[in-house]
This record gives structure tokens, sequence and C-alpha cells, in this order.
């Protein structure tokens, strides 16, 4: 039963999806191919992660149960919300009673959300009853998910973010995302102690020691969380070397043109990807008032 709710959620998700990118296409407004492509990866794995033979292995495994709770957080959490544009999350969040979903959004809120949730689900007990309890199970897979979704939406989704959040806030929100993770994997790397008795039994039948199973769970959250928080780092960089370059490129522009821009401005639309959008304007105004006008930019 909770591999047929588990499978039938990324069939779900895929319709919706579909359904949606085909009425935006209509109106010249959907997501770009990488980006849907991008979605559909980050459903596969979802599929992949819970059913069939990596559900096995995390029945079997701490460090099975690991790779399963690593890709539901990460990859393929990341991957659906790079799919995930304005456009066509605008039903989602303008519907009654969901419209609220955008505070969670909010880089504080996400970061803590995520934090509790990745904490909260290891605590032994809890971790062996999600084990032990189908219901259980699915809602556990569901918070990873969920906690996975808004932690990169609020760092790379479409909603608007805080002045304050800037590539500096972004880069502060990674490392604190990545050192979190890795204080998970210390503990489960060298507590001393088998935290999940549950697999002690498994453990033993498959020749492996119940603490070198909890400590190679540890190995790959360290390993492959390191991997991806590296990459959305250096990923943050590069845009952020990218914007600085676009920005000083319009300013420089506007002074050719002898038409006033504020840093600021051009830092908004660099920032919200209207650069292109931008640099036609003040085209337009040194059109329209001369090499001399003073009047200001609309934007």
């Amino acid at each position: 039963m909770t591999a047929l709710v588990e499978s039938l959620l990324p069939l779900a998700l895929a319709l919706a999806y579909v359904r949606r990118v085909s009425h935006l296409r209509h109106h010249g407004s959907a997501p770009t191919w990488l980006r849907q492509l991008s979605f559909g990866v980050g459903l596969l794995l979802l599929l992949i992660a819970t059913v069939g033979p990596m559900d096995d292995l995390a029945d079997e495994f701490v460090f099975g149960h690991m790779i399963q709770h690593t890709i539901l957080t990460d990859e393929a959490a990341l991957l659906l919300a790079i799919g995930l544009t304005g456009p066509v999350l605008r039903p989602i969040m303008s519907a009654p009673g969901l419209r609220h979903l955008r505070k969670l959004m909010h880089p504080v809120l996400a970061i803590v959300l995520w934090i509790v949730v990745i904490y909260a689900w290891h605590v032994p007990s809890l971790y062996q009853a999600a084990d032990e309890h189908a219901l259980l199970h699915l809602l556990e897979h569901a918070c990873f998910l969920g906690a996975g979704l808004v932690m990169w939406l609020a760092l790379l989704g479409p909603l608007p973010k805080p002045q304050w959040f800037g590539h500096i806030a972004k880069v502060g929100y990674t490392g604190v995302i990545h050192f979190s993770s890795m204080g998970m994997a210390n503990i489960l790397m060298w507590s001393g102690a088998v935290l999940y008795p549950i697999y002690v039994e498994s453990d033993r039948a498959h020749g492996i020691s119940p603490l070198t199973d909890q400590s190679i769970a540890g190995a790959i959250l360290m390993i492959q969380g390191g991997v991806i928080m590296l990459s959305v780092f250096f990923s943050i960089l590069i845009q952020w070397a990218r914007e600085d370059t676009e920005r000083q490129e319009l300013i420089d522009f506007a002074e050719r043109l002898r038409v006033p821009l504020s840093e600021a401005r051009a830092s908004r639309a660099v920032a919200a990807g209207r650069g292109s959008q931008l640099r036609t304007r003040l085209e337009e105004e040194a059109h329209r008032h001369g090499p001399q006008g003073q009047h200001p930019v609309p934007w």
C-alpha cells in the first residue's frame, strides 16, 4: 500500500505539471525545456528513491535509508525546485488557504524548518517508529521532500526575496545548510553507540557491524551533502560575478548615453533578469530626450 501511494505521487505531480506547462505555453510563459527536464528528472529520482530496490535497501540498512532521505531532501527536491517558475506556482500561491505557503519560503523560516525536520526524524524513537508504521513512514518522506523543496525554493525559487537576502546572505545560507548536515553526519559517524537497534538483526544477517552501517550512513550524508552544497555554493558565486559584471555594464552604458541610472536600480534589474529590458528603456529614454536628457528612467 505504501509503495502504491509513493508511486502515485510522482505520477500525479507529472500530470499536474504537464497540464500547467501546456496552459502556459499558449500564453508564451512556459518554463524553458531545461527547467521542464529538471522537473522530470526530479520526479524520476523521487520514484527511484521510494519504490523498488532502493526502498528495499532502506529497509535493510541505515545507509540505505540515508541514501533514500538525501535523494528526497537534496537531489529530487533541488531538481523539482528548478522546474518551478513563478507562472507554474501561481495557482498554488494564489489559491485561498494556500497563499500563506509563500511565507514558508522566507529564508530564515525555510532553513529553520529544514534543520528541524532533518534532526527530528533522526531522533531514534521517531526514526524507528516511522520504520514500523506505514503511515508515519509516508509522513516522514513527505516531510523530507517538503522541507527540501522549501529550502531550495527559498534560495533559488522565483518568489520575491527579502531585500537583505543578496549574494552574501545566500552564501551564508548554503553554509548553514552544509554545516547542519555535517553535524548530523558526524553524530552518525562518531557516536560510538548504535542509535537504531531496529537494524541490528538485519546488519548481522548481512555480515556487517551495526556501527559500521551507521558510520557509512554518516559518510554518505557528508559526501553527498558536501557535493551538492559546494555545487550550489559555486553556482551562486558565478551568478554573483555575472550579475556584478552586467550591472556595471548597464551603468557604463547609461553613462555613455548620458541617461541617469542609479546603481540600486541597475542591481534590481539584473537580479530580476531584466537587464536587457532596462538597456532597451535606457536607449528609448536617450532617444526621447537627447544626450543631455536628465529625466529619470522608468522602472
